[in-house]
């Protein structure tokens, strides 16, 4: 089985446009899909990766998160490899 890290950069986006993106690769992660890496940088303030740390830390599909040494992306770990 292909597995695989789904890249979605969320840069430019608000937090709403963010979040419809994020519900639109959940849906569409299959088996071979183990994480969704969500890139929304740190050094133009710090919403997408507080908004996605406090809608996504419970939600059902995923295991954890995990967010990068500089903060620049958070990985939503869907199951582990």
């Amino acid at each position: 089985m292909y597995e695989s890290i789904v890249k979605i950069d969320l840069h430019g986006k608000n937090a709403y446009q963010a979040r419809v993106a994020l519900e639109a690769a959940l849906r569409r992660a299959r088996g071979g899909t183990y994480r969704i890496r969500c890139i929304h940088g740190c050094h133009g303030g710090t919403a997408l990766r507080d908004m996605i740390r406090t809608e996504y830390a419970r939600h059902p599909r995923i295991l954890r998160l995990e967010t990068s040494a500089d903060g620049g992306t958070t990985d939503l770990v869907l199951r582990e490899l």
